[in-house]
């Protein structure tokens, strides 16, 4: 299975008052494993960034000037998530941002992110699993132990590695890990479930002493006569 765990940063927060994308930011996870590829690019939006929006991602008009816009990207953006599972944290709002670009953009005008791939929104899995609770990205790190302190300003690539720790711990853990940013075959583990190593050594296995034996059938003699079900000594019996 091909899932793409994907971000993005934009000018604003309602394209339909013309604000853009100015960065995407997606890995790529492969039978629920890290894979070290991924997709990311800034973009030129062609207008200015609201001065709220800097303040939360520290992308400015000025470094976006020399980037591509969304036309040049688009197709290579596209090939990159096409037939994947998208796994967004709160999906209506960056897949509408992409439907709103790929309008924009001649070539891929006719194009819908739902009919290119399937969208699965973390946010609403993450309320369902955990109702009433706070479910942003930095509460769901802290309530699954992923250390994001690194994390001062949002950024698309970092908060899609981020959210791909976090989706994977949501729904039951994975192997190993491929950290991007690090040389290839550099491999770390990581909280979650681990595949049982069939060639280690047996596990030594410690007998109770005289000692023990006896303290246990003393508090099985207590639960019995205290008029409990003592369950030890019936299975035992079978």
């Amino acid at each position: 299975m091909r899932q793409i765990v994907l971000d993005t940063e934009t000018t604003g927060i309602e394209p339909r008052e013309g604000h853009r994308i100015i960065e995407i930011g997606c890995v790529e996870l492969i039978d629920r494993k890290l894979t070290g590829n991924h997709f990311h690019v800034y973009i030129n939006p062609q207008r200015e960034i609201e001065a709220e929006a800097i303040e939360v991602h520290g992308i400015t008009n000025e470094f976006l000037q020399d980037k591509p816009v969304f036309g040049d990207v688009a197709e290579d953006f596209i090939e990159f998530i096409k037939g994947a599972q998208l796994v967004i944290h709160n999906a209506p709002f960056d897949v509408g941002f992409m439907n709103h670009e790929f309008a924009l953009n001649g070539p891929t005008a006719a194009v819908k992110t739902s009919e290119i791939c399937e969208v699965l929104d973390t946010l609403a899995l993450a309320r369902k699993i955990h109702p009433g609770q706070k479910n942003n990205l930095d509460a769901l790190c802290k309530r699954y132990g992923i250390d994001n302190s690194h994390r001062e300003l949002h950024g698309a690539l970092l908060d899609s590695e981020i959210l791909a720790d976090v989706y994977l711990l949501m729904t039951g853990g994975q192997t190993k890990l491929n950290l991007m940013g690090q040389g290839a075959g550099n491999e770390q583990d990581t909280v979650g479930m681990r595949p049982v190593q069939r060639s280690a050594n047996k596990l030594k296995v410690i007998k109770a002493s005289a000692d023990e034996l006896e303290q246990h059938e003393a508090r099985l003699d207590i639960v019995q006569n205290s008029g409990g079900q003592c369950l030890w000594r019936a299975n035992q019996s079978e």
